[in-house]
């Protein structure tokens, strides 16, 4: 009899020490109102994709539902602009891409309401957009230095494709050109895929662009991956040469992530790196980005700090070597 009761107490103390230790693993919600995800482009992108799955994930760890919500206008600049003067208690948090924090900061004619560098805080990283060089399946060009080889031989002659000026594809091309010594010729459009569409008749020579955006035309044999700019890039082609095998310290991606407005205090800060960290171990969410063309790659607030200032510097040098001004 002894010896059951003795059993028995020994089971409840355990029960309460795994409820008391489960009771500590959670958290409050963040707050008492509605948390909204800005995210500054339209619906339907591979980034609106990744906002909605990081939003499904937040809603749990931080306690409450979390609301994606498309503020449109300016290159991602209205949404920038609603964070950096909304309120500081992490219940509007920005859904960030490297355009509208780090190239727009660095482009001469930016009308700028606020500014990004000084305005925002990074929060995190949730993904990489990596970035690979293709061609029309057409295109007399097999590899990177066949392409650098016919701008040398006839400078200018060689076009590249971009959704528009100052965009990560634009500095791309661009960077290749002046790591190469080469004259290339830039040829805007109005979004990714008027751009992809041109390139895949053969009416411009390359593009060094998110594969999120070329993998379905590479797959259907619309397009050729030559490249790749960015190591991450292996993850879709393992077997694909590098840029960087032919243009050392050559590498290129876009990444996504948080950011919010000046003095969000750093416990908010970590509440939201939790469930950026949670949002990308999270098995179904890694195999959707994967199956859109995005890598799953988180970094904390500080890592993306970094991230940031390295990219304003790189995009800084390549836009002021080649005067490159918003249209």
């Amino acid at each position: 009899m002894k010896t059951r009761l003795l059993a028995k107490a020994v089971g409840l103390a355990l029960m309460a020490t795994t409820a008391t230790a489960t009771m500590a693993q959670q958290q409050p919600p963040l707050s008492d109102k509605p948390i909204r995800l800005v995210f500054g482009f339209a619906p339907g992108g591979s980034g609106d994709l990744a906002a909605r799955l990081l939003a499904e994930v937040a809603s749990k760890e931080l306690g409450q539902r979390v609301v994606v919500e498309n503020k449109t206008g300016a290159n991602g600049m209205i949404a920038a602009e609603m964070i950096a003067r909304g309120p500081t208690d992490g219940t509007s948090i920005l859904y960030c891409t490297t355009g509208n924090t780090t190239i727009i900061t660095e482009l001469p004619g930016t009308k700028l309401a606020v500014n990004p560098a000084t305005d925002l805080v990074a929060v995190g990283q949730m993904l990489r957009s990596t970035f690979g060089l293709v061609v029309g399946k057409d295109s007399k060009f097999k590899t990177t230095q066949d392409i650098i080889d016919a701008a040398r031989a006839n400078p200018g002659k060689v076009t590249y494709a971009s959704p528009g000026v100052g965009s990560v594809q634009h500095l791309s091309g661009e960077l290749l050109a002046q790591k190469t010594g080469t004259k290339m010729t830039h040829v805007p459009y109005r979004g990714s895929q008027a751009a992809i569409q041109d390139l895949a008749s053969g009416q411009t020579d390359f593009s060094i662009t998110n594969l999120g955006d070329t993998i379905p035309h590479i797959r259907q044999g619309t397009l050729r991956l030559i490249s790749l700019g960015d190591p991450l890039g292996k993850r879709f082609f393992p077997d694909a040469p590098m840029i960087s095998d032919v243009v050392p310290g050559f590498e290129t991606y876009a990444w996504f992530g948080l950011c919010g407005p000046v003095g969000l205090p750093a416990a908010v800060i970590k509440r939201w790196e939790q469930a950026l960290k949670a949002a990308v171990e999270d098995p179904e969410v890694s195999r959707r980005l994967l199956d859109n063309g995005m890598v799953p790659a988180y970094t904390d607030a500080a890592t993306l700090t970094k991230t940031m200032q390295e990219n304003r510097k790189t995009f800084r040098a390549v836009i002021e070597a080649a005067g490159i001004k918003a249209e």
